[in-house]
This record gives C-alpha cells, sequence and structure tokens, in this order.
C-alpha cells in the first residue's frame, strides 16, 4: 500500500502547520501529514521529549567554536555558513582536530553542498537549523529542553573569539537568541503566538502547546561557573548572595532546570570526569581554570566517576606553565574527591525554593549522592538525569524520588539494550522515558549502520502516532539517508527513532512516546511541591545519654531546636537512643536525620503512642552518615524514637537535626 497522510478530524484547519512565508531558499522538512494534536483516553499528552540540546551553542565559547546558526533573517545561506577561519580548506579549524582528530581540513561550504558537513562526527558545525528541528517535531517530538551552554575558560584559550568570555553574559545572549528564534517562526506563521516552537515557562502551559500540537521549548543551563562560582586554589569566588541573584535572574529569563558543575570543578560542587584525550584536555582546563587537576580518591560505594582521560592532548597541554604536567592516577581510585560545597547545598535548596529542576548529570558520585540526600529530605522530585551522565546505580533513587530520566542519543543497538536494562524500572513507576541529543554539545551522534545493515530505515515510513509520512530529508544539494548518514543534524531524530524500531523493537519506541508526559509529570510536581511540617521542630526530646562538655550543650533537644550548627551527642557506646515527643498522635511517614561524623551505621527508627510499647517503622545496617531519609507506610505514633545498634565511628551518635514528617 502506498503511503500517504492520514485524513484528520481536524480538517477545519487547513494546513496549520504549514508556514504561509517560509523563505526561499530554505532546507525542505520532507514530512506530509498533519501533527497530532491533543491528549490520549487517559488524559496524558502523548510524543517525545529531548531533554538535552543546545539550540544556542553557536553563541557561547567566544562565538566561534560552533559554526553556523540555527536562524538568520539573511536566510539559509548566512545561517549554515563556517567560521570565517576554517576557509579555505579547515586548515585552521583547531577544535575540531583537537575534538575529532586528524588534521582538521575539510570542504567549509555548507548552503548549498553540505559536502562534509554537518555530520555525526563533526562537533564543531551548526547541527540545530530551526527547519531540522521543525521536521522532529513533525516527526512526533512535543517537548525539547535547550540547554544555554559555555564555558569560559574554554573560550580564554581557544584561538578563535568575537565576544566576551563572560559565561553569564553568554547565557543571557543565548537565552535571547532563544525568544529571537521564537519571532522568527512566528513571523512566518502569521505574527506573535501563531508558530510551532514555543518557550514554556511552566508545566501546565507546556501541557497546552502540546496538546495543541506544537513544540514545547524549555529554557535550562549548562555551564561551569553559574553566577561566577568558580574557585581558585579551593577558594570561592563566590557568595550565598550572588547565588540568590543569580538565581532569580535565570528564574526571570525563563529557565527553570539547571547543572550546578560542568566540566570543571567549581565552587559549588566536584564534576564527573571526562575520558580519553578529550579528558586530558579538560583537565587542563580544570587547572587553568582552578589552579588544581581533578584529584581522586577509592569509591566509598558502588558508584563511580567516569575513569579520568589519560590519552595526550598536545593542542591543550601547551596551555600549562612551564614544568606543570597532567598527573597520572591510579586505576583503582575512580571518585573525584569533592562533592557538594556547603555553597552547593545551598544552590541546591535555592532551586527547590523556585520550582526548577536540578540536573545531576556532571556531578561527581559525592556531589550527586549528597544532593539526592538534600531532595530525599524534601521529597521534592524535581531532579533530571538527561543524557547518560549519572551512575546508573542511583536511576530508582531518582524515579522514586518522581523524577525524569533520559539516554545519550546513541546508536540504536546499544541504545535499545540500555533501554531495556531499565524497562522494568519505569513500568514499577509508571514513568516513560526520554533522549538527550545533545546536539552542539561536542560529544559525537550515531554513525550510519550501512546501505547494507540488516533491518536498514525503508523510506518514506510513517511517524509512530502513524499521521504523518517522513521521506529522506534534503536541504540544497544535498539529501541525508540515515542508513549512510547517522545522526548527522537535528533533522535526524525521527530517523533515529525509526532505527531503534528497526533494532530495537517497536516497545522501546512506545516507551519513549510515552516521555514527554512523563517529562511534564516531574516538573508539574515540582511546582506543586510544599515543604512538609517538621513535626520534630522544637518537640520535647530525651535521650539514653549526651556527652558532657564543660564547654558546649550535647543534650537531646540540641537535635530539634532548628540550628543544624548544634547537636545532640550520646555516650560512645552501641545501645544508644534519642526519642521525641510530637505532644499528640500524628501521622508519620517519613524521618530525616543530618549526622554528624559520629554516625550510625545500624540503627532503627521506632514508634509508639503510648512511649512504652515500641514497633520498628523502619531500619537500616548500612548507615553511612551524612542526610538519611527514611520513608515508610504512614503509622500513627506520638513518640518517635532514633535507636542506634552499631556505630559507624569509634564516637558514639551524633545528630544535627532530625525532621519527622506526616508526607
Amino acid at each position: 500500500m502506498a503511503l500517504g497522510p492520514m485524513p484528520s478530524a481536524a480538517s477545519a484547519e487547513t494546513d496549520w502547520w504549514t508556514p504561509s512565508a517560509r523563505p526561499s531558499p530554505d532546507s525542505a522538512v520532507n514530512v506530509t501529514g498533519e501533527p497530532f494534536k491533543g491528549t490520549d483516553a487517559n488524559g496524558r499528552v502523548r510524543g517525545f521529549v529531548d531533554a538535552h540540546d543546545h539550540l544556542m551553542a553557536n553563541e557561547g565559547f567566544g562565538g566561534r567554536l560552533i559554526c553556523g546558526k540555527p536562524f538568520s533573517e539573511a536566510g539559509v545561506a548566512d545561517a549554515l555558513k563556517d567560521c570565517p577561519e576554517h576557509y579555505p580548506d579547515g586548515s585552521l579549524a583547531i577544535f575540531d582536530f583537537v575534538t575529532k582528530g586528524g588534521d582538521g581540513k575539510h570542504d567549509p561550504n555548507g548552503w548549498p553542498t553540505f559536502k562534509d558537513w554537518p555530520a555525526h562526527d563533526s562537533l564543531t558545525h551548526q547541527q540545530n537549523y530551526y527547519a531540522w528541528v521543525e521536521r522532529a517535531w513533525r516527526g512526533g517530538q512535543r517537548v525539547l529542553v535547550n540547554d544555554l551552554v559555555t564555558n569560559g575558560v574554554i573560550c580564554s584559550v581557544y584561538f578563535f573569539k568575537d565576544r566576551s568570555c563572560d559565561e553569564m553574559t553568554s547565557i543571557r545572549l543565548q537565552a535571547q537568541k532563544s525568544y529571537e528564534m521564537q519571532a522568527y517562526i512566528d513571523k512566518m506563521y502569521g505574527g506573535p503566538g501563531k508558530g510551532w516552537f514555543r518557550i514554556v515557562t511552566d508545566s501546565a502551559q507546556a501541557r497546552q502547546v502540546v496538546e495543541q500540537g506544537k513544540l514545547a521549548v524549555v529554557l535550562g543551563v549548562e555551564t561551569s561557573e553559574p553566577f561566577g562560582c568558580k574557585q581558585i586554589l579551593d577558594i570561592s569566588q563566590c557568595s550565598r548572595e550572588d547565588i540568590d541573584r543569580g538565581l532569580d535572574e535565570l528564574h526571570a529569563l525563563g529557565v527553570r532546570s539547571m547543572f550546578l558543575c560542568h566540566k570543571f570543578d567549581n565552587a559549588l560542587c566536584g564534576v564527573r570526569f571526562d575520558e580519553g584525550a578529550l579528558g586530558t584536555a579538560i583537565n587542563v582546563g580544570q587547572f587553568l581554570s582552578t589552579g588544581t587537576f581533578w584529584q581522586t580518591e577509592t569509591c566509598k560505594g558502588p558508584q563511580h566517576d567516569h575513569p579520568i582521560g589519560l590519552a595526550a592532548a598536545p593542542g591543550a597541554q601547551k596551555e600549562l606553565p612551564p614544568g606543570v604536567a597532567v598527573p597520572s592516577y591510579a586505576a583503582d581510585a575512580q571518585c573525584n574527591t569533592r562533592g557538594l560545597t556547603e555553597l552547593g547545598e545551598y544552590a541546591v535548596r535555592g532551586i527547590m525554593k523556585r520550582k526548577m529542576m536540578l540536573e545531576v548529570d556532571h556531578m561527581s558520585v559525592k556531589a550527586a549522592g549528597r544532593a539526592f540526600d538534600i531532595l530525599e529530605t524534601e521529597s521534592y522530585p524535581g531532579v533530571l538525569s538527561s543524557h547518560s551522565w549519572m551512575d546508573s546505580d542511583w536511576t530508582e533513587r531518582l524515579y522514586r524520588l518522581g523524577g525524569f530520566a533520559a539516554q545519550y542519543m546513541g546508536a540504536a543497538e546499544g541504545f535499545s539494550a540500555e533501554a531495556k536494562r531499565t524497562d522494568a524500572l519505569r513500568e514499577k513507576y509508571d514513568v516513560g522515558y526520554g533522549y538527550g541529543t545533545d546536539m552542539n554539545g561536542v560529544g559525537g551522534w550515531p554513525a550510519p549502520r550501512g546501505a547494507d545493515a540488516p533491518n536498514p530505515v525503508r523510506y518514506p515510513f510513517r511517524s509512530v502516532d502513524g499521521g504523518s509520512v517522513i521521506d529522506k530529508q534534503t536541504a540544497g544539494q544535498r539529501t541525508w539517508d540515515f542508513n549512510t548518514d547517522g545522526g548527522a543534524q537535528y533533522g535526524m531524530v525521527p530517523d533515529w527513532l525509526e532505527d531503534i524500531r528497526q533494532v530495537g523493537g517497536q516497545g522501546v519506541v512506545d516507551d519513549l512516546f510515552r516521555g514527554a508526559e512523563s517529562y511534564l509529570r516531574t516538573w508539574g510536581a515540582s511546582e506543586k511541591h510544599k515543604a512538609g511540617v517538621n513535626l520534630a521542630a522544637g518537640a520535647p526530646a530525651s535521650a539514653s545519654s549526651a556527652e558532657r562538655n564543660p564547654f558546649t550543650s550535647y543534650a537531646p533537644g540540641r537535635a530539634v531546636d532548628g540550628d543544624s550548627g548544634s547537636r545532640w551527642a550520646s555516650d560512645w557506646s552501641d545501645d544508644q537512643w534519642l526519642q521525641i515527643d510530637l505532644g499528640s498522635a500524628s501521622l508519620v511517614k517519613r524521618v530525616t536525620l543530618n549526622w554528624e561524623r559520629a554516625y550510625g551505621k545500624a540503627y532503627r527508627i521506632e514508634v509508639s503512642t503510648d512511649g512504652t510499647n515500641w514497633q520498628t517503622a523502619w531500619s537500616t545496617t548500612t548507615g553511612d552518615g551524612g542526610l538519611d531519609t527514611a520513608q515508610f507506610n504512614g503509622v500513627s505514633a506520638r513518640y518517635v524514637r532514633i535507636h542506634g545498634v552499631q556505630r559507624g565511628t569509634q564516637w558514639g551518635y551524633s545528630l544535627h537535626e532530625v525532621g519527622i514528617y506526616s508526607s
């Protein structure tokens, strides 16, 4: 049967998806049929979500690292042209050969020939031209997270730039350009609000956009020194006031998700390392930014950071001062010594206060673990892993909170295998899946499987919803075929999804098609989150013992006084307890414990209605200190007791604060 667009019941709006004034010449989209609208029978939105993309990366890094623009008032020939220094043959495409290898030489011409770029392994050329994003939308994508991205150190050491390297200045510009792109597309459709590209600032607005069949665009931030929060020789260069001022500004710009660290350790958190020659180059940047190289230690648990790249990166290493060299690292020490700093914890709480979502990818496992601890103490659902940079052992921890996970846009076989590995978890928590294309993000994309590969993409094919027909995309003189070109540019997203369907099966694609609903559910739950009432605050407390000290008090009440600087401390023996009287019977579902260095390795949460008869509501034998959250089925109790069974140190048990909650 010949493929053709399926008729729609909404025929009253004839071709609402077709612009009345598209520029000419321009890239084709090569999709026919009406984009689907509305919700499913259960009221859930449908569609794919790209949780991690960089539409405006060409404006970052000094303006000359990523060549070409996602749109231009002067037309496609102006938008899709190479950086000036890449002419005539790419000899000065320095970042290209640093990241890709070889000599960097290539045909610099973009429009209309596109001989050498965009390509799946070209990391320095525009992949997010607006018409290519349009093709992805027409192919079923309904949410796109546009992460505003830059790096001041890379900008400063790169040979070519045409603007300031200040990160916040770049973020402001990229936000502005995102709104300009929305206006550019609106103009094609007859004016403000009429285009398919809609920047949204709350989940209800996003749902409305998706239900209209359009693309909801969410602004995020991925930068190495947000708010100026760099560190030099372990000394922070920002304050709490800088963090508050920065978060307020980003929120006013429309930003709703963000990373606290990226590539380099900063004053907020340590990072998850990069591998290979790129890792070596970034470690050089780490030194130039902070005055210290990455520092490692043996991991404390099963989670670990990426192995540090040890391959040479001569172009970057020559930037080091004379006599300074990148250190070597022990193979059994794969964790960053740096975690979440005190300022980082303040920033996490600031994100929660503003109902934004926290990206934990790129955080060291020590930093991410602490961030999860904080989120769990507040039962805050706004946590994202958008492109496979979180240790996979924490996936259930993320889902348990109500967070959302997406996988990096990899080759169909590997992507499908990883999706199936975590399928049972998504079924358990009733969530969909996402992908992070990370285009313009210097990462590399799926290579072609070859025209003679088994189960190739066969053109034309239908979109997942069945309402549109997708053919090979043409721009100028170039036609892309996913089988022979791979993930060369954003217009290949529908083709990549079809490749996944051929290789991994319909089930993987169906999970991805539920992604938009799950992402918006996480966002909406973050907006609606209310801090629980701490039933323990100021309540009478007693204990089996209290350490004596002539200079300060470690009395039981210090654990419920609201001051994280004070604490209760027991005698130095195993069997000790702290008891809190709530005054009357209350529903108890969650207990949070902020341990001092003297923590409980094995302990129980016990509850009682009369202070005499006790039952265990929760217990552990693997406590590791820090922030602990015990969640259990709600019980009615007047008294709550933290009963230590085995100490984690030579000292006793010591708690800065205890929280008791009904939610």
